[in-house]
């Protein structure tokens, strides 16, 4: 006879265990299939548990808890997990800026409160309002993306890869475009240049070697189906030592002089010296356009610190073309994009204002004692709670993220947290998975949170997220 059989009847069958006072409370707040589904589940977990124990021991020995009221509590559990929304925010305490997997920048409260301004309710996106006639999205947009580089045109799209790829299709699709090998980069989740420019429908003329290309190279491959000489930013690696590369200036020279067009892709996007701030050299937009670039193309939630975009700005005349591609429709923006980065662009007629309330900015120029002052903060509760051994700081560094400044060290302070019991994996797990969610770094066996990518005001809420994921830790 089957050893599980008895504790297999002891399960109660789904109905009873809805009558139990938790689960019939929770069905007058959450839908009865949600609650359904998550009673089912915790039944099917614990048939398993019975089959697993059984082919262990052999035996029904130190059975689970089976009671109504017990499986009620774990149903609710499930009930709440399957509720809560799936995206959600999150404390990024990784120390990476433009965390991609944590959706990269994070909005300015203005432009936070333009996309709620026109979430829900109506808005002016394709009408003219003093005409009263239809209008366009990018209109928006552009006269501030024009003020703000120096170009004559702007167009905008949902990211990066798609400025590129509809440039190149608009302007160049049947010719050849040529670029330096060493500039054929990979962006995130295995998207490559040259399969984009393929599927963009122009053919790609690699020039020079990974680590120099020079004017000549460019020149040799200059054919009769030659369209553009493209520059591309490698915003997300960096190459130093024996280099050589074509600067932006020499390369329209020599676009122009055969009739060409020049077109660049700086990638992450940038509009302020950031060097003042102590901070590697990286090439502004406004530079690109100012070197007679035709069109240039770049991310709107890198650098930028706005939502996810892509943004290419240029000549009228082939912005225009850009505008008329059948693609276009295709890979336009929605009225919150253009809400939260029009509130964006409108910060940077203000240089101060900008590094103060643009997320991106303020975290990336942060003095190194103020990390400290808050670190400090935050630890002394902790080793009140945990003792000193189990708590420290450390010097360390942050990174920018994102596909930007590959070379930036952001010296930073670093808060320790040690955990015999759970260890460091165990208690990142219990973070991630608490209340709200806590992303921490590990390194070398060591649970490390960098504040630098904390929101001040969030230095509470991290503090009681460590305080519930370590509840049961001995002090």
């Amino acid at each position: 006879m089957d050893e599980r059989s008895p504790l297999l009847r002891e399960l109660p069958a789904v109905d009873r265990l809805l009558q139990e006072p938790a689960l019939a409370g929770l069905l007058e707040q959450m839908p009865r299939r949600l609650v359904l589904a998550a009673v089912q589940e915790t039944l099917q977990r614990y048939r398993q548990r019975i089959a697993h124990h059984h082919d262990e021991s052999g035996s029904s020995a130190a059975a689970p808890d089976l009671s109504p009221p017990a499986l009620a509590r774990e149903a609710v559990e499930a009930a709440l997990r399957r509720g809560r929304p799936s995206l959600r925010p999150v404390i990024n305490a990784t120390g990476v800026i433009l965390h991609t997997n944590l959706g990269r920048a994070p909005l300015a409260v203005a432009a936070a409160e333009a996309v709620a301004g026109v979430m829900e309710q109506y808005c002016n996106l394709e009408i003219d309002l003093e005409a009263g006639v239809r209008g366009s999205r990018q209109a928006h947009l552009e006269g501030l993306l024009c003020d703000l580089t120096g170009a004559e045109a702007a167009v905008v799209v949902n990211n990066n890869a798609a400025a590129v790829f509809l440039t190149l299709n608009s302007c160049a699709a049947g010719k050849e475009v040529i670029v330096s090998r060493g500039q054929l980069v990979e962006i995130g989740g295995s998207f490559r240049l040259p399969e984009v420019m393929a599927a963009s429908g122009v053919r790609l003329v690699e020039v020079g070697t990974t680590n120099k290309t020079y004017r000549s190279d460019y020149e040799k491959a200059i054919a009769e189906d030659t369209a553009a000489l493209m520059k591309v930013h490698t915003s997300n690696y960096h190459l130093i030592g024996f280099t050589a590369s074509v600067e932006a200036a020499e390369l329209v020279s020599l676009a122009h002089s055969r009739d060409l067009l020049a077109v660049e892709d700086l990638g992450s996007g940038l509009l302020f010296d950031l060097t003042r701030y102590g901070l590697p050299p990286e090439p502004l937009v406004q530079d690109s356009i100012a070197a007679g670039m035709d069109l240039v193309t770049f991310s709107g939630d890198k650098l930028l610190g706005g939502p996810q975009a892509g943004i290419i700005v240029g000549r009228e005349k082939l912005i225009r073309k850009i505008r008329t591609n059948q693609l276009a429709r295709a890979l336009r923006v929605d009225k919150l994009t253009v809400a939260a980065l029009e509130a964006t662009l409108r910060l940077y007629l203000d240089e101060r204002k900008a590094m103060q309330a643009i997320p991106a900015l303020r975290a990336l120029t942060i003095p190194l004692s103020r990390l400290r002052e808050r670190a400090e903060a935050l630890a002394a509760p902790l080793k009140e709670r945990f003792g000193e051994e189990g708590v420290r700081l450390w010097e360390g560094s942050s990174r920018v993220g994102g596909g930007a400044l590959p070379a930036a060290e952001l010296p930073t302070v670093l808060l320790s947290l040690s955990t015999p019991r759970l260890g460091s994996s165990g208690l990142a797990r219990r973070l991630r998975c608490g209340d709200p969610a806590v992303l921490v770094r590990l390194q070398r066996e060591r649970l490390l949170l960098d504040l630098r990518t904390v929101d001040p005001g969030q230095d509470g809420l991290l503090l009681a997220a460590i305080l519930a994921a370590m509840k049961d830790e001995a002090p």
